[in-house]
């Protein structure tokens, strides 16, 4: 089932796209608190984001900049703004489409059927972000974002960080990183994923994240 992100602060157009889109068979989330938009887009990991121009706090164009250091995420502008140079600014920093209100229903849900097939048609695999706490991983580009701080991993860096990620609380054995990381195990030596993960936890102090990472003596690490 394709997850859809709406952005608008309009309530009554955002409970009216909410209902058609999930009589549609999408499992649609309506944007609660517009401090928070890129917690909740991490969070959520949509298929598409509907996103208004005019928010409170922040408009469209900053959350589609932000959305866009982590994501390829089709987004589809919603906005009563006219304006052409409006339309421009929005396709040219990240937007896939633009529809002016007051708009048709079923016009929007081809637009987002459309989008949808050309996105996923190849892969329709879930999208390859990663959020625990304040840390939002982006497994294709290896980028590690906290609000506004970024730091870029290496490939075995964003490999630790990920199995870590994808498995919060668990404790995940020096040898399960080991195989993940190489495929040949027995020409590692075990002092070379120490070095991978002292180089990652320094990595995440620069974005003031300090104690994620726990070394549990004799087993291997877990994030807290």
């Amino acid at each position: 089932m394709y997850k859809i992100f709406v952005v608008e602060d309009d309530k009554k157009i955002a409970c009216i796209l909410e209902d058609n889109l999930k009589r549609w068979g999408y499992e649609v989330l309506v944007c609660k608190d517009f401090k928070d938009v890129f917690v909740q887009y991490s969070s959520f990991k949509p298929h598409l984001i509907l996103l208004d121009i005019n928010l409170p706090y922040y408009d469209g164009f900053y959350w589609c900049s932000r959305i866009r250091q982590i994501s390829k995420v089709p987004i589809i502008y919603i906005s009563s703004r006219e304006s052409e140079s409006d339309k421009i600014r929005a396709i040219s920093q990240g937007g896939d489409d633009y529809i002016e209100k007051p708009f048709s229903l079923d016009l929007l849900i081809v637009k987002i059927q459309a989008i949808l097939r050309r996105a996923y048609s190849y892969n329709d695999e879930a999208l390859n972000v990663i959020q625990y706490k304040n840390i939002v991983l982006n497994i294709e580009d290896a980028c590690v974002f906290c609000e506004e701080k970024e730091v870029r991993l290496t490939h075995n860096e964003c490999k630790i960080l990920s199995i870590l990620m994808r498995n919060p609380n668990k404790i995940i054995s020096r040898t399960r990183f080991i195989k993940a990381l190489w495929e040949d195990e027995s020409f590692v030596d075990d002092n070379t994923l120490t070095v991978n993960v002292n180089r990652l936890r320094k990595k995440l102090k620069t974005l003031g994240e300090l104690d994620y990472i726990k070394t549990i003596k004799g087993e291997g690490y877990k994030l807290l």
